[in-house]
């Protein structure tokens, strides 16, 4: 199996910044209840419990129900991740040093000039309805991200196609042959890439669909298939089947016994839809068994649970965070209508220019709203304030990089002053213009630090004159249809990022083009720093690739088309009877198939 120096290296630094940050204490303490640093259940907590059982139902609960897009390629949305990381499967995976390690892979091998990467894959997996699972259907799934109506019917993830080879001809419709992912026999897979590249691994991770199920429907109807929402239509190669639901309020999963790993312990796994302020109750009678991704627990409620005997409490720092997003442009509604994302047709939001998304910044107490410890702030300590849309593990997110936007309303109002936004009588400032000025504030309900920090954000900006239209918060599934539409009357809105724990390339979520970019980020700069972190051969160099990223930080911090709000810890909480669990640093539902509940 070819291992790269540079990619070992870079995986290294990265545990043992995540270590550091286990062991550091106060909000980033990532210990258990118990004081064990370890993120990890390990084997001696099985044996203690005795062999593995088989047998019984593990319940799990989440504040949003699924939007109810279960198809990997078009989902958006962790609450969907929820159900597909339990029924499909990727090449890859990562291991506790977070290595890519084979999962559907069996070995592979990137060839000199880091343009290839062949992959030899296990033999004998078996999709949900019995059907072999081979390299077609991974060049399936990756020509379906490459096809030229996948962006029209919704889908987000080009990002893993469009490094690939006739990526550009095939999208565009000038070619029908996709030349980028091929299959050399049944069970190798070749990825050519048009540029040697740096993270073959994390590109070739995509979760794989079923060409059988899903060759006869075109790509443009594909999100509307059965196939993509219906329970006992979802087929996957993963552990469990996706077989019953009643929507918003429950999910059914059950076991795939010739699942190719093994018969997996649990019988079922259920999850549950359920408000968040009732999920401590739930917890503590049993009738639920945990609570993780991407709900965890409300920070105000760990004290509790620390005091129930029965349940385990694990927490960890967070591959992700909460932002408040300026939209700098729209989209014309033709754009939107075609299902396009074209810069040169964008709109400039005139309503929040840099001079006053940067008075935002300095008007925000971040610190208040994630408060010092029990009984403060909205995460009663259980959280750090970033700079960066770039994971605080990762070797590449830069503190000193990045303009930190101290709690500064005096600041803020100089800013302001400055930018020709006058205070009036009333308390409110004018625009430039003289004219009545309202900056809207937009969010969704599900997520209860959210709407309680709606209305404390819009305070601290009242504070310092700028009027809020606090927008009524809208149900997750609308509200991402809104944002994604361009509304465009959007000024400011909330969101969550739950970041991939691969590489800490932004590219996905702040790239000029990407779908996820809500804001309209139209960057030059960003686009050039951005393209040259990941540029071969100089990105071989972690010590080139952090310098990219450090200037690409300042950059961000500096034009703002988002203010990182915080990041918050994950508290998972789990049944002491839950045993075999194999958490990583990023992640909770790995290798399900293994989980056992010690039964009376």
């Amino acid at each position: 199996m070819f291992k790269r120096k540079y990619l070992v290296a870079l995986l290294a630094l990265l545990f043992t910044l995540f270590m550091l940050a286990a062991c550091g204490g106060g909000a980033d303490d990532t210990s258990k209840d118990d004081g064990d640093a370890d993120t990890t259940e390990d084997s001696g907590d099985s044996e203690a419990a005795g062999e593995p059982q088989k047998g019984g139902t593990l319940t799990g609960a989440m504040h949003t129900a699924p939007t109810g897009q279960f198809n990997p390629l078009f989902y958006e949305e962790a609450y969907e991740a929820n159900i597909l990381d339990f029924t499909h499967e990727a090449l890859f995976a990562q291991n506790n040093d977070l290595e890519f390690e084979p999962s559907i892979a069996k070995e592979w091998e990137v060839n000199d000039d880091h343009t290839e990467l062949v992959v030899k894959m296990e033999e004998g997996i078996k999709w949900h309805d019995g059907e072999d699972l081979t390299a077609h259907d991974v060049v399936f799934t990756y020509q379906s991200i490459a096809d030229p109506d996948y962006v029209n019917a919704g889908g987000i993830r080009t990002y893993y196609a469009d490094q690939l080879v006739s990526y550009e001809a095939y999208n565009s419709g000038e070619t029908d042959e996709f030349e980028g992912v091929v299959a050399e026999d049944d069970y190798t897979v070749v990825f050519k890439f048009a540029e040697p590249n740096v993270t073959p691994e994390y590109l070739a991770s995509f979760n794989i669909i079923p060409k059988h199920i899903f060759e006869d429907i075109p790509v443009k109807d594909m999100p509307e298939a059965e196939e993509s929402l219906q329970a006992g239509k979802v087929i996957g190669s993963g552990p469990f089947k996706f077989t019953e639901m009643v929507e918003r309020e429950q999910y059914v999963l059950e076991k795939f016994e010739d699942y190719w790993q093994g018969e997996p312990n649990l019988d079922k796994i259920v999850w549950k839809v359920v408000d968040q302020s009732v999920m401590v109750s739930l917890l503590e009678t049993g009738e639920v068994n945990f609570i993780a991704e991407p709900s965890s627990i409300a920070p105000a409620d760990y004290e509790t649970l620390a005091g129930y005997e029965h349940l385990e409490i694990m927490e960890i720092p967070d591959f992700g965070y909460q932002l408040l997003g300026f939209k700098q442009n729209h989209r014309t509604a033709e754009d939107v209508e075609a299902g396009e994302i074209n810069p040169d047709n964008w709109v400039p939001n005139e309503n929040i220019p840099k001079e006053v998304r940067q008075a935002i910044a300095y008007a925000v107490d971040r610190q208040a709203l994630i408060g010092t410890g029990p009984g403060e702030g909205l995460l009663h300590g259980h959280g750090s304030i970033i700079n960066s849309p770039i994971a605080l593990q990762f070797w590449a997110y830069d503190e000193d990089a990045a303009i930190p936007y101290e709690h500064d309303p005096d600041k803020a109002a100089e800013i302001l002053d400055e930018a020709g936004y006058k205070m009036g009588d009333d308390g409110f400032r004018t625009d430039p213009d003289g004219n009545e000025w309202v900056v809207n504030l937009n969010y969704p309900l599900g997520n209860e630090l959210r709407e309680r920090a709606a209305p404390i954000i819009q305070e601290f900006l009242e504070n310092v004159g700028i009027k809020v239209d606090l927008r009524q918060p809208k149900e997750m599934s609308v509200y991402i249809e809104d944002l994604t539409d361009d509304n465009s009357d959007w000024d400011m809105y909330m969101l969550g990022w739950s970041l991939g724990s691969g590489d800490p390339d932004p590219l996905g979520l702040w790239g000029t083009k990407d779908a996820y970019n809500y804001g309209r980020w139209n960057n030059e700069e960003s686009e050039k720093l951005l393209r040259e972190a990941i540029q071969a051969p100089e990105a071989f160099e972690q010590d080139y690739r952090a310098e990219k990223y450090s200037e690409w930080t300042h950059l961000f911090s500096d034009d703002l088309p988002a203010l990182i709000l915080f990041a918050q810890n994950k508290i998972w909480v789990y049944d002491k009877n839950l045993h075999g669990l194999d958490t990583r640093p990023y992640k909770f539902n790995n290798n399900a198939h293994l989980w056992w509940l010690e039964q009376e």
